[in-house]
């Protein structure tokens, strides 16, 4: 977007371009005013080179700007530039003479003398000394600096000439600049007159409104108007200060007050860019201040001048700030000579005139070009258009979706191909950001409307804008308003008296009105049932936008690149171009973008960050996609705490399929729905079918993660998922299979980061349950590693022979176990000597804190039996077996559970020795006492039922196998349920005993069964499922090859 001159297309030349205001406003800081220096000796340089190419002179400062204003540090350089009519150069130098002059020794380094008044620490003689070396010839250029009266606290503009209805007083050039000097513990006050002043950092550290108050007395005082006047206002800044100019301070007083001082500075910038938004959208306003790089230089530290010099380098060679150097030289460039005071008159007939010349043409008012990259969205365009004047009634359409997702080019677009078809219909462009801009954007529609009293500040100029709209004569119109986010903008009484935004909304048969807006809740309050969401991009159409934008087009040609790159950036066209602008600067492939896309996740929030030029959209309002959102944030946290809250939460766990129960419970049910509709409604959450779930858009939840990490609250709210987490974690019993299913996923994601180093209760508990769960689903590797995790953790916390340490080692070593099982089937991983390592040592630990003859020791002695027994050292298995039968025998009772289970787990080992008559006589006798203890149908009763079963299958006794898993299958089934795992184990030993019975059409069908039954309910990574599918793929080879032997 070009915006360079306000020239009239085919309608004579503005005065405005030639002879517009151009007014500088300068900072205070300190020796930081270098870099205030060394920014504008950018500018004029590369403006003065610019105008020699043209075969002109080349220009000072003072024959440039009109009125040069400053504070402290930028109030001696507006007297240098301005009335003294140095170059930038002669400046630098004078500046840096009279800083080592004046700095280099400190007549005190106390700010406070012995009665604790404030006493100055430089020599102020040796100041004014230097400033009267630095003068020059003084000139009659209109420049003023601000200063403190000491009394009444007032700012107090110093002037080199004299105003007929201002209070002027009379001061040298010497006085002024020492009065705007005069920094609190710095240097003395400075007396004029009878009048005692200092410098006015606290209140005018960045004198924009001063420059603005001063020009409008000077150029339109009756008025106030200056707006229209201006060509180009550059207001520069010494850099962020941080707190090291006031680290020498004793007196808190002084820290507060460079902070003060700092945040003060910071919004008058703020409130000022958006009162001066138009401007600054159409390269009239720039702001140059140096971000990062002079924190640690005091204002006294004139020695610093080649870091100050580098910090600014720096700072000027980023991509977005050489556009807009670009910008503001093609500004200045124009100048050619300087207003007088009728100029308001003049601008004001030329306005009239322009109007007057061109009755017929209908106004076109927007801030942007045609998008010439725009592609796709036809669907949307067309029923846009349908919409469009339907009714004998103002057509309201809004158009939502998420930031960022190309709603504003949308209706761009949109108006575009309006204007293209209906050259009679005017298109009035307003964006409703801030209430500030928006003002402003009505009051330059009042004067491209030429509507009566448009300039008279004290009109309503909504009420006079909405009355001319709504008149018959106005014709055929579009009016857009862009970003209307803000709800309480249009529906809230101001607190001016006047009334809501929305009554100020034109009424006609022959207008329509567009909102743009994020919030889905706005759109409906504003146009009703009339919303077109702006969806996600398809791959296609994302390709195409990536293409459009690229400079390097043969980058698209590794198609794989491309389209990990577009899926990763979710399709997000805000997301695309901003990589595409990425790319084209540092010339590098789809492939290193997308390594830094993998990159940790702060580096890629900073990469997401990085500001870019994109002439589609405003100026004052940050276009990265990783700050696109931080407005909505803010927002929301505002009008629906509890959907902030819900987002935080969710930026702590996985982005997909959220379920509502796992969010943290509201004050009640209404404001829970309320809250997830606020997010649904700002697209930053998407339901899922059947509403049981929902997904956090990635990008969203990468750049809520960035915010949190910002508002430094991020570990906070990690906390608080894994306290949440743990409350409604389930315990790994199967029936709460589906439970811990859908939270697992969660639970991994919040436990990710420093697992090791926050040990709280909370993160060690969900751990724990998460680790057993992942046990039961057979996911081992995983079990493993956050049992160790937990082990570690525990032995630091609770100590090595803390009963939860010794409890996690035992899980620890089951686990080794189950994956040693597991490689029966793919190969032994051989992982018994660290399981039996760690039972070693929690069975010694165990003796000595419990007892030899505790249960808790008796059980880790049988579990190291398994072990040693799974390694084939049989002897020393049996041996320690007998001891814990005998034992726990005398210890539990021959009937207890655990003597029981000691008895099956010898059982077990005769068994795999083959020693079967031993095995069978063994587990007879189990299930017997188990039967008669626990009763027929207890799940334990079944297990050693089904292992009874096992030793007549591997006898061959196939008749007397098949009845036992028959029976314990048919009873499983009545008492577990059918899919309960060990119903599907009975199934599958079945399917076995009917395969080697010959029976194969049976074993087939019924492996088949099962292995669905276990898909559904284990996974198909689960290793029961991997044993029965590996199974059934032999099964069914075998029979291949008999079939074809038989052919044969």
């Amino acid at each position: 977007m070009e915006r360079a001159t306000a020239t009239e297309q085919g309608g004579e030349p503005n005065p405005l371009d030639t002879t517009g205001l151009c007014l500088l406003s300068l900072d205070g800081g300190g020796v930081r005013g270098l870099s205030t220096l060394y920014i504008l000796k950018i500018i004029m340089d590369r403006l003065n080179h610019d105008r020699r190419a043209a075969a002109l002179q080349p220009v000072r400062p003072c024959e440039v700007f009109d009125l040069i204003g400053g504070t402290s540090t930028g109030g001696l350089i507006a007297i240098m530039l301005g009335r003294l009519e140095m170059d930038v150069d002669e400046c630098i130098a004078a500046y840096s003479e009279l800083a080592a002059a004046v700095f280099s020794q400190k007549s005190s380094r106390i700010p406070f003398n012995i009665k604790g008044k404030i006493q100055e620490r430089f020599d102020s003689a040796k100041l004014e000394s230097a400033i009267r070396k630095a003068r020059g010839q003084s000139s009659d250029h209109i420049s003023f600096v601000c200063t403190a009266d000491r009394n009444t606290k007032n700012i107090v503009r110093l002037r080199s000439y004299t105003l007929p209805d201002e209070p002027n007083i009379r001061a040298t050039i010497c006085q002024a600049a020492l009065a705007t000097s005069a920094a609190t513990t710095f240097f003395d006050p400075v007396s004029i007159g009878d009048r005692s002043f200092a410098d006015a950092a606290l209140g005018a550290n960045n004198p924009v409104d001063e420059v603005e108050g001063e020009a409008s007395n000077i150029w339109c005082s009756e008025t106030g108007d200056l707006k229209r006047l201006v060509k180009c206002f550059l207001s520069v800044g010494t850099g962020n200060p941080g707190k090291k100019p006031f680290e020498n301070s004793l007196i808190r007083f002084l820290g507060e007050t460079v902070v003060q001082i700092a945040t003060e500075t910071t919004n008058t910038e703020k409130k000022f860019i958006a009162r001066w938004a138009k401007h600054f959208d159409e390269k009239r306003y720039f702001r140059f201040d140096v971000e990062q790089g002079l924190q640690d230089i005091g204002l006294d530290e004139y020695k610093k001048k080649g870091a100050i010099e580098g910090a600014t380098e720096g700072y000027l060679i980023h991509i977005a700030q050489k556009f807009r150097v670009r910008d503001c030289i093609q500004n200045l460039r124009l100048k050619q000579k300087k207003p007088d005071t009728s100029f308001d008159a003049i601008i004001k007939e030329y306005t009239e005139r322009t109007i007057r010349q061109h009755p017929g043409d209908a106004p076109w008012i927007v801030p942007f070009d045609r998008n010439h990259c725009f592609t796709g969205r036809e669907s949307q365009l067309s029923q846009l258009q349908d919409m469009l004047f339907i009714k004998d009634q103002t057509t309201k359409i809004a158009v939502t979706g998420l930031g960022g997702v190309g709603k504003t080019q949308l209706v761009l677009e949109l108006i575009y191909r309006i204007r293209e078809e209906h050259r009679e219909c005017s298109i009035i462009w307003i964006p409703a950001i801030h209430i500030e801009n928006l003002q402003q954007a009505y009051r330059d529609v009042g004067q491209r409307l030429g509507i009566p009293g448009w300039e008279d500040n004290k009109s309503d100029i909504k009420k006079l804008v909405k009355e001319y709209l709504s008149k018959e004569s106005a014709g055929q119109w579009v009016l857009v308003f862009d970003n209307a986010d803000d709800i309480d903008m249009w529906i809230k009484n101001p607190e001016n008296g006047s009334l809501p935004l929305i009554d100020y909304l034109p009424r006609s048969k022959r207008g329509c009105i567009i909102f743009t807006t994020r919030d889905r809740k706005t759109a409906v309050k504003l146009a009703n049932q009339n919303i077109v969401e702006a969806l996600a991009m398809s791959e296609e159409t994302a390709k195409d936008i990536l293409q459009n934008y690229l400079v390097n087009k043969g980058l698209l040609d590794n198609e794989t690149d491309t389209k990990v790159l577009l899926g990763q950036l979710t399709y997000l066209p805000l997301a695309i171009v901003q990589a595409a602008a990425y790319i084209n600067e540092n010339g590098i492939l789809l492939a290193d973008y997308l390594l830094l896309l993998e990159d940790q996740e702060e580096e890629v929030i900073d990469l997401l960050s990085e500001e870019f030029e994109d002439s589609g959209r405003y100026r004052n309002v940050k276009n990265p996609v990783a700050t696109t959102w931080l407005i909505s944030f803010e927002r929301i946290r505002l009008r629906d705490p509890l959907a902030a809250e819900f987002l935080s939460f969710m930026a702590c766990i996985d982005p997909k399929s959220v379920p509502p129960s796992l969010l943290p419970p509201g004050p009640s049910r209404k404001k829970e729905v309320d809250a997830i509709g606020t997010l649904d409604a700002y697209s930053f959450i998407t339901r899922r079918s059947g509403g049981l779930a929902f997904d956090i858009h990635r990008l969203v939840h990468l750049a809520t993660r960035g915010w949190l990490r910002k508002e430094e609250v991020l570990a906070q709210w990690t906390e608080r998922a894994i306290a949440r987490l743990e409350d409604v974690f389930p315990d790994n019993d199967h029936q709460n299979r589906s439970v811990w299913r859908r939270y697992l996923a969660h639970a991994s994601y919040a436990l990710k980061p420093n697992l090791l180093e926050k040990c709280s209760g909370y993160r060690i508990n969900l751990a724990r349950k998460l680790g057993m769960c992942f046990y039961s689903d057979g996911r081992f590797n995983e079990a493993e590693g956050l049992f160790v995790q937990v082990m570690k953790s525990t032995k630091r916390e609770l100590g090595i022979e803390h009963p939860s340490t010794l409890t996690i080692m035992n899980n620890l070593a089951s686990t080794y176990q189950s994956q040693a099982n597991l490689a029966t089937i793919f190969r032994n991983q051989g992982r018994w000597k660290e399981a039996e390592d760690l039972e070693v040592q929690v069975m010694e630990i165990r003796k000595k804190v419990l007892g030899a003859e505790h249960p808790d020791t008796l059980r880790i002695m049988n579990d190291l039996v398994l072990t040693l027994g799974n390694q084939g050292r049989w002897k020393e298995a049996e041996d320690l077996h007998v001891q814990v039968i005998e034992t726990t025998k005398r210890v539990l009772g021959t009937e207890h559970p655990d003597t029981l289970t000691s008895m099956y787990s010898l059982a077990s080992m005769f068994r795999n020795q083959g020693r079967w008559n031993e095995a069978e006589e063994l587990l007879a006798q189990v299930m017997e006492m188990r039967k008669r203890v626990l009763g027929v149908e207890h799940p334990s009763t079944l297990i050693i039922m089904n292992n009874l079963a096992l030793i007549f299958w591997n006898q061959g006794r196939w008749k007397e196998a098949e009845k036992l898993n028959v029976q314990a299958g048919e009873t499983r089934k009545r008492v577990l349920g059918v899919d309960h795992p060990d119903t599907l184990t009975s199934m599958a030993n079945l399917a076995f005993t009917w395969e080697r019975q010959g029976r194969d059409t049976e074993a087939l069908e019924l492996m088949e069964e099962c292995i669905q039954l276990r898909t559904r309910v284990l996974g198909i990574h689960h290793p029961d499922t991997v044993s029965s599918l590996t199974a059934l793929t032999c099964w069914q080879t075998e029979k291949l090859n008999i079939g074809a032997e038989n052919e044969e």
